[in-house]
């Protein structure tokens, strides 16, 4: 009965010893890691980084911070990823709902999302959005 006592204290430790506090993930580690400069932000396939355009507050740098916080262009708030990772959600006090949108490339050099939103003045008229942006 000892022994299957040690031999289970020797592997509690080692799955304790095995787990590793700061797991995290290669594409948290990808998108926390660099400060992200805009390259290209699309509306219907368009520049809106213009002073007219619907994503001109997005337009600079964004740097997604280890605790869920950032900024965003001329926003600060919080993001997340989806469950595996796939989508990104931002939520900020600026703007009326949360941002989701597909990740379409996460690389050291380079970040491109896409996503979908309706304005108020046309909810029926969807507005498919493109932010690609490069580290720097």
């Amino acid at each position: 009965m000892k022994k299957l006592a040690y031999l289970f204290m020797a592997a509690a430790l080692v799955v304790v010893f095995a787990c590793n506090k700061d797991d995290k993930s290669e594409r948290f580690k990808l998108l926390t890691g660099p400060t992200w400069a805009s390259d290209s932000l699309l509306a219907n396939g368009v520049d809106a980084s213009g002073p007219a355009g619907i994503l001109v507050k997005f337009k600079g740098e964004a740097k997604f911070e280890e605790d869920g916080t950032g900024t965003f262009g001329g926003y600060t708030g919080q993001w997340r990823f989806n469950i595996d990772e796939t989508e990104l959600t931002i939520t900020t006090d600026s703007l009326p709902l949360p941002i989701i949108s597909k990740i379409k490339e996460l690389t050291a050099t380079s970040l491109k999302i896409t996503t979908t939103v309706s304005l108020p003045v046309n909810p029926t008229v969807p507005i498919n959005i493109r932010m690609t942006f490069k580290a720097k």
